[in-house]
């Protein structure tokens, strides 16, 4: 039996992928909270729900399964007792443990169907929503000029980032903000309890439940015993050398490539600066090298009794090379490396490709010069619009979850 997950590499042909179509969290969103929900610019909601249907079909006219996280959540919750469990811990990684606006919030959510209440909390609950009946000058004083009781979760169309699928099986991720954290609760229960992933031997690599970050969108798999993943803002090294333990321990994975990003918001994860799209070919923005072309990569290797053996290098290039099997890695810089073009054009998602089989990628028809150039390199693009979804800071890869791949042949 194949696992519902198998993913063995960047650029096999993928067959089934997690979408998050945008919904009025997109609306709850205003000038004054932009910051705490991480984002830089409002989505016109109309016209990026129009895109990403766009961006939809354009991998179902490739023969791609398109499935919806919000609709695999709440196929995970159809059982009393579950639903009341997660949304249970729903509430109290949203603050309320327990008191009024507990009380509240869950008779108000649980009076929808399961569908709703899992958008609901998605789009996030104002306050002016429902009756709280308040028994503590704590409660009645708390934020009071905060319009929401649950925040929105504006970035849940980046579905790369709350989990990431690695051989047969997926991190659970414990992700860098606040604003973010409870994207993957919904992970977690659609792996348990979903019938498509549930007791059909899933292995987690790394639950949500550590202290230390990682998001998805700065893990690549190369191949079938290659790892790679960003050092970045949203990663931590420490949570690195723990996936790496995990993945050389029950896994055939037997090298991890850790590559050191800036650490800032426009470059805030690996797949922001470096994507794979065929075998030997890969796109990088040039600003993550320095002017000699190098930056710093750890080569993880296991060792004798648990141990992980380290190596420092520098020459990035090389070390595709080696770990890939191939005599030459052809780096293709976005925005054709013009100091311009290039920044602008990674702002935009210019390096954030989605690969959906050897030299075949998905980017945003912004990104004419990245776009043309990987023409140039026999790449095959299928462009889809970004004027709205662009503003979200995330480009086709961040805003898919590949679950299936097939495997490359040998």
């Amino acid at each position: 039996m194949q696992s519902p997950i198998h993913v063995t590499s960047e650029i096999g042909k993928l067959k089934t992928v997690m979408l998050h179509r945008p919904g009025h969290e997109i609306e709850n969103v205003y000038p004054d909270i932009l910051h705490r929900m991480l984002v830089d610019d409002i989505p016109y909601l109309p016209i990026a729900q129009e895109e990403h249907d766009y961006f939809a079909d354009t991998l179902r006219k490739q023969g791609i399964e398109v499935l919806y996280f919000a609709k695999l959540a709440a196929e995970a919750l159809q059982d009393s007792q579950v639903k009341d469990k997660f949304l249970e811990q729903m509430l109290a990684e949203s603050g309320y443990a327990a008191g009024a606006v507990h009380d509240a919030l869950k008779e108000y959510l649980l009076s929808m169907d399961t569908q709703a209440m899992v958008d609901k909390i998605i789009a996030g609950v104002r306050k002016d929503e429902i009756d709280v009946k308040f028994v503590s000058l704590a409660e009645m004083a708390e934020d009071k000029d905060y319009p929401f009781f649950m925040d929105p979760m504006p970035n849940a169309y980046f579905t790369r980032d709350p989990q990431a699928s690695i051989g047969d099986g997926i991190t659970i991720n414990h992700m860098t903000f606040k604003a973010r954290r409870r994207e993957s609760l919904f992970t977690e229960y659609i792996i348990k309890y979903n019938p498509r992933f549930a007791n059909k031997g899933v292995h987690v690599w790394r639950d949500r439940y550590h202290d230390t970050r990682i998001e998805g969108g700065d893990e690549l798999v190369l191949s079938d015993h290659v790892f790679a993943i960003g050092i970045s803002q949203r990663t931590s090294a420490d949570a690195i050398m723990d996936i790496a333990r995990n993945l050389f321990k029950d896994s055939n994975y037997d090298t991890v490539i850790a590559i050191h990003i800036p650490h800032n918001h426009a470059m805030m994860h690996l797949d922001t600066v470096f994507t794979m799209i065929n075998y030997n070919q890969f796109t990088v923005h040039p600003q993550i090298l320095d002017e000699n072309g190098k930056v710093d990569t750890y080569i993880l290797h296991p060792g004798k009794d648990g141990e992980i053996e380290i190596k420092h290098r520098t020459d990035l290039q090389n070390v595709l090379e080696e770990a890939l099997g191939e005599p030459e890695i052809d780096l293709i810089p976005t925005g054709n490396g013009d100091p311009i073009v290039a920044p602008r054009e990674q702002w935009n998602d210019g390096s954030n490709t989605l690969t959906i089989a050897p030299g075949e990628v998905v980017t945003y028809d912004r990104n004419y010069v990245s776009n043309d150039l990987l023409r140039k390199h026999g790449i095959l693009v299928h462009e889809v619009r970004s004027s709205e979804l662009s503003r979200g800071r995330g480009g086709p890869r961040c805003m898919s979850c590949p679950l299936v791949r097939e495997d490359l042949k040998k």
